[in-house]
């Protein structure tokens, strides 16, 4: 129990790492799309990413809405007001990095739902055990 409680920080590290690589916060060796959408379960270790249709919403909107929120804070401020060039180019640059970075935030959004089974299970969830995970390392 001991060595379960003080692998947690590293296991949410590994766990958010892999989404963030759009990679199975389980096993870290399927892939978390196909495309711009996301695949039912992983290939490599069987693991549901999301049991219930919308469970993820929560974790994929404050990850879309953080960057947003930069924007929000620009206009705010008048950046674009008092420096014309450099405020829209701010947003620009923010605009295109929101979409650029979208699928890997979904996939920090996925780890984190997945985070949250893990440490909240229950019962009739479909997590694989642990010794079926195998060594799925790979950082790709």
């Amino acid at each position: 129990m001991d060595d379960q409680i003080a692998t947690r920080p590293l296991a949410v590290k590994l766990a958010l790492g892999r989404g963030l690589r759009k990679r199975c916060p389980h096993c870290g060796a399927g892939p978390l799309f196909s495309g711009w959408t996301h695949l039912a379960s992983c290939s490599a270790c069987g693991l549901v990413y999301e049991r219930n249709s919308g469970d993820t919403w929560a974790f994929t909107i404050i990850g879309d809405r953080l960057p947003i929120a930069a924007i929000i804070v620009a206009v705010y401020f008048g950046l674009v007001r008092s420096h014309f060039r450099l405020g829209l180019s701010v947003i620009a640059v923010l605009g295109v990095v929101i979409v650029w970075t979208a699928p890997n935030r979904w996939g920090a959004g996925i780890a984190l739902h997945y985070l949250s089974r893990v440490y909240w299970p229950d019962p009739a969830d479909p997590i694989p055990s642990i010794t079926s995970r195998g060594d799925h390392t790979s950082s790709s």
